[in-house]
């Protein structure tokens, strides 16, 4: 079964042609990764799907509806959460505060409450730091808190934008095991990742962006085996 489906999906800014016409498949249940250099159109294939870009054209399906150009909040409220890039935290509001924003729309407040204490099992050193302001914590627990914060939509789809972007290597283990465990819990999920070694470790099924286009896709094995992509993407 298919959680999202993006047909043929053309995006503009202004006379910039961002998105030259891309087709992307995520099943349910699965981690899809997008792979690409900087520049390649991932993160404008995200801000497609979540609302916050409007395509010129082609179609978002997710589970079977049309999100073509939903605002963003419509999109939120159907189950799909961003985790973007950079984290974009509220800096002067503390974890706790910043955790219940995630949670703006909701209307089930004691299971809000429950969730809250979830993150906090998730994220032990969220707890730790619940009273801290978010601007004064690390790099690697803002990207926690970010993948929290959208985790308290109670999302069936993630989707994160270069989540090991500026992190130190133990960190981003620490952050991958966590994806993995929000996977496994059945959290379908869109890695957008400039780290392609670490993208294709992790998911079931890869495309590969250049310029807007998707150059290539499959599994993640023959991706790896693949000489044009070892030279491009691997550093090999």
């Amino acid at each position: 079964m298919k959680d999202l489906v993006l047909t043929e999906i053309h995006l503009h800014y202004g006379a910039v042609h961002a998105l030259h016409g891309i087709s992307i498949e995520v099943e349910q249940g699965a981690i899809v990764t997008l792979i690409g250099a900087n520049g390649a159109g991932k993160t404008s294939t995200a801000n497609a799907v979540i609302g916050l870009r409007k395509v010129s054209s082609g179609k978002i399906i997710y589970r079977g509806n049309d999100i073509t150009n939903m605002p963003a909040h419509r999109v939120n409220r159907m189950g799909i959460a961003l985790v973007p890039e950079g984290r974009q935290l509220f800096p002067l509001l503390t974890v706790e505060e910043n955790l219940l924003m995630g949670a703006y729309s909701r209307k089930d407040r004691d299971n809000v409450r429950q969730d809250l204490q979830r993150m906090f099992k998730i994220f032990p050193v969220l707890s730790e730091r619940k009273r801290q302001l978010a601007q004064s914590m690390s790099g690697g627990e803002q990207q926690m808190l970010a993948i929290a914060r959208a985790l308290m939509v109670r999302p069936k789809f993630l989707i994160l934008d270069e989540p090991s972007l500026g992190l130190a290597p133990l960190i981003v283990k620490d952050i991958f095991n966590i994806i993995h465990q929000i996977n496994q819990e059945g959290t379908t999920i869109l890695l957008i990742e400039q780290n392609a070694n670490l993208a294709l470790a992790t998911a079931d099924y890869a495309y590969v962006l250049d310029m807007g286009s998707i150059v290539r896709e499959g599994k993640p094995a023959i991706l790896r085996s693949d000489p044009a992509i070892k030279e491009a993407y691997l550093g090999t």
